[in-house]
């Protein structure tokens, strides 16, 4: 096989001059080239102006995680040069308008390279085409054959008319013409694939996985207000509600999403929620009720920087100690970390069985990052994903709340059964009715509680990245897993490997021996009081000295985080 070949791809631009849908474009292109990709953006809390960039790895081998570097730059104003500057280097191809950018192209180092994108897309048909045309380009230069760039637009622009189709198609051929002549190239050959044949591979983001997940569940039932960045789910499921008989409900408010959800739950349908922080922390009162009401519930909370409205459209992973705690009372709950798409997949699926068969609230955390980056990968396991109804068909002498050794009392459904199904935000005693009596209520703490036994036993393992044997372990959780399992390769220090948590809480029985094989323990969390490392130290009494944090907004790049451990291991 050939020595592997990887390139970055960075376009950047004002919000509404559709630096997405180039992305869109491009990362088709490179995918039916034959080549792995990985995309990722980053945006300002603005409609229209600002500056917007996206980040496209191109590779011949699998690539999951974001990079610093840019071989490719396209600025499309002089604002993207100011914005994007710590990134350029002096290998940077630079892809701009003179005109546009002005003096300012005399302002960096890298290779400059005069692009009349203007009067090209104007020749297509008018400025709506730039974006088509610097796709054409980065096509030339990356050795892309023209057939499959043409196929690419024909098929991204099918649904339109055919006039606006051909402008597209003429836009990319004057793009890939120009790109032809330019004589800074980079080293791919048509068709050269690595480890897959990306044309027979699927290509997704976060919020897609964790929303099909919630499909293969079984979910019938999404309500909420939609938040950056957790809106996707739940777009994705009304867009194909019909499609699987699934009804999606935008809610007035996020009070109003959950108590729905909790309706659902107490109908038979299995529901979740798909909200952020602000949203998440209207809805605890609701979360308090699932647990009293022993109802099922399935939360996707989509971190983001605070508190308040913080940075809206930045990412984070700060919300981990507030989903474990949230809440009036004590009672129990599982909480999932998915950091590729394969464990939101079947991370989310496996919450709804979860939350069924325990009567538990089920979180799954994810992040701006993790829900906006995607990339090409082979079609999920559909076998894994079996769900398991727990609902039973109610006697007549039904006690909804009975106590059972495990905690979990048979749950019912109103209408399916003899049975009355009596439930009550008091506490209450085995029939559901309203008490104070202090024996009952003892009984009723010490039943809910006991359930977090049997999710302890049910609780998914961290995975162990890298030598089996290795003296230092980089503890992550979540989004970081990827830049974490790249980053310990790009070192100076060998013999290191990642312990990827997916599941927070409850841990494994097993992740504290985990911990323990290695001498030295560092862990990457994005926030700045290390929230993991402590509920590892609660939890496990285990203490992680070294601690990389960031928390200004912006994930880490692999570059950035190698630095950091290489700076930590001294």
């Amino acid at each position: 096989m050939p020595e592997s070949v990887d390139a970055s791809v960075v376009l950047c631009g004002p919000a509404g001059q559709g630096v997405q849908t180039a992305e869109q474009l491009m990362v088709a292109i490179f995918r039916w080239a034959g080549l792995n990709v990985f995309a990722t953006k980053e945006y300002m809390s603005r409609v229209r102006g600002g500056s917007n960039s996206t980040t496209i790895r191109i590779s011949t081998e699998r690539v999951r995680a974001l990079a610093d570097r840019m071989d490719i730059f396209v600025p499309l104003d002089r604002d993207a040069l100011g914005h994007c500057r710590p990134r350029i280097s002096d290998d940077t191809i630079v892809l701009g308008e003179k005109a546009v950018l002005s003096a300012e192209e005399g302002g960096f180092s890298g290779r400059f390279q005069d692009i009349p994108l203007s009067r090209l897309a104007k020749e297509a048909g008018g400025a709506i085409y730039a974006n088509t045309v610097v796709a054409g380009i980065v096509a030339a230069l990356c050795g892309i054959d023209e057939a499959v760039v043409r196929s690419c637009v024909e098929d991204a622009f099918r649904k339109r008319d055919r006039e606006i189709v051909d402008k597209n198609l003429t836009a990319a051929g004057l793009g890939y013409e120009l790109g032809a002549g330019v004589p800074h190239r980079l080293p791919f050959a048509a068709g050269e694939a690595g480890g897959s044949d990306t044309t027979n591979e699927v290509i997704l983001n976060g919020g897609e996985a964790i929303a099909l997940g919630a499909i293969a569940g079984g979910c019938r039932f999404i309500s909420s207000y939609p938040m950056t960045p957790s809106t996707p789910v739940l777009t994705f499921l009304a867009k194909h509600g019909t499609a699987f008989d699934l009804v999606a409900e935008q809610a007035e408010d996020e009070i109003a999403a959950i108590n729905m959800a909790l309706g659902a739950w107490y109908a038979g349908a299995r529901s979740m929620v798909s909200t952020s922080g602000g949203g998440f922390a209207l809805m605890v009162e609701g979360l308090s009720l699932a647990a009293m009401l022993e109802t099922p519930v399935v939360i996707h909370l989509a971190q983001r920087p605070g508190p308040a409205t913080g940075l809206p459209t930045r990412t984070e992973q700060g919300e981990l100690l507030f989903a474990l705690h949230a809440g009036h009372g004590e009672f129990p709950r599982a909480i999932f970390t998915p950091g590729t798409l394969e464990d939101a997949f079947h991370l989310t699926q496996k919450a709804f069985n979860l939350a069924d068969r325990y009567q538990v609230p089920v979180f799954i955390l994810s992040d701006q990052y993790f829900i906006d980056s995607y990339y090409n990968l082979p079609p999920f396991d559909l076998a894994r994903a079996e769900n398991t109804d727990s609902i039973i068909q109610t006697a007549a002498d039904y006690k909804r709340y009975a106590f059972t050794e495990d905690g979990v009392s048979p749950r019912g459904i109103p209408g399916h059964g003899e049975g009355l199904v009596v439930v009550d935000s008091d506490e209450h005693d085995e029939e559901g009715h309203i008490t104070e009596d202090h024996d009952v209520r003892t009984r009723m703490v010490q039943k809910r509680l006991k359930k977090l036994e049997a999710l302890a036993r049910e609780a998914v393992m961290p995975e162990w990245i890298g030598p089996p044997d290795a003296e230092t372990l980089v503890i992550c959780w979540g989004s970081t897993v990827h830049l974490a399992a790249e980053a310990i390769t790009r070192t100076t220090r060998e013999n290191q490997a990642v312990l990827y948590f997916k599941q927070v809480y409850p841990l494994h029985p097993g992740a504290a021996d985990a911990l323990r094989k290695a001498k030295r323990l560092c862990i990457v969390e994005n926030n700045a009081t290390a929230q993991f490392a402590r509920i590892l130290q609660s939890q496990l009494q285990i203490d992680v000295p070294v601690k990389i944090l960031k928390y200004d907004g912006l994930p880490f790049t692999v570059e950035e985080l190698a630095r950091e451990l290489d700076a930590a291991a001294g």
